[in-house]
């Protein structure tokens, strides 16, 4: 199956509704984990360096504020370039702000323009120890935005988690990854749903795209039936 790219940015107001009232719990602690033992191993000699984290196409905000609440002492920026969805989360935050003192959303499109983020207060400022992306890269037209953009944002040694759906191999099987995951989803997710398992990326797709970006010290591995992770420490 070839790729089909989607749009880029989730900015309808009933889209962004839809994904935020959805149930992605288990698949967005599963990765707020993977980072968090990571974490534990990736500044050994600084066991309480306060992390400052970026993610990269938040969307509503589902995993900043679980990484904000998994480490209060970290500063947490949420990106997103679309308007709909980050109102969401700026919604959230702002309901009960006293928890997320850590936490900032800033509407923005990669790659980044220059001072882009000036206008933020400097811990939410890059260059950032921790880089997160979930279900971004699938988004973009050109795979390459992504990479340059955590090289752009990252300090020395810092860590990459990024998580997204992988492409499947026929038709039949992305019709039957739809009705295994998102059967009782609202249409606009189902609809969405295979959109973006059409536009994914396969692992040896990845792979060829970290290699031409210089990021050898990154890897990618698939998980389960429909994602696969890309995982390390910048140079």
């Amino acid at each position: 199956m070839q790729r089909l790219p989607e749009p880029e940015l989730m900015d309808d107001a009933l889209q962004a509704r839809a994904y935020a009232a959805a149930d992605f719990s288990a698949s967005d602690q599963a990765l707020v984990d993977a980072v968090l033992e990571r974490l534990a191993t990736v500044w050994p000699q600084e066991p309480g360096r306060p992390e400052r984290m970026v993610d990269l196409g938040c969307g509503p905000g589902n995993i900043s504020f679980r990484l904000a609440q998994a480490c209060p002492e970290a500063t947490v920026l949420g990106l997103d370039g679309a308007a709909a969805m980050l109102e969401l989360a700026d919604q959230r935050r702002q309901n009960d702000p006293d928890p997320w003192r850590g936490l900032r959303f800033q509407l923005a499109c990669l790659p980044l323009t220059p001072g882009a983020l000036e206008n933020l207060p400097g811990p939410w400022r890059p260059p950032f120890t921790t880089l997160v992306s979930n279900s971004l890269l699938h988004h973009l037209h050109d795979p390459q935005v992504l990479w340059r953009s955590v090289q752009q944002l990252g300090a020395p040694g810092a860590l990459v988690v990024v998580r997204d759906l992988r492409r499947p191999r026929d038709q039949e099987s992305l019709e039957a990854l739809v009705v295994r995951h998102a059967a009782d989803a609202p249409a606009v997710l189902r609809r969405d749903y295979a959109l973006s398992l059409r536009a994914a990326f396969r692992a040896d797709e990845v792979a060829a795209q970290l290699l031409a970006a210089g990021l050898q010290e990154l890897t990618v591995r698939e998980l389960g039936d429909r994602y696969l992770e890309v995982v390390g420490r910048l140079a």
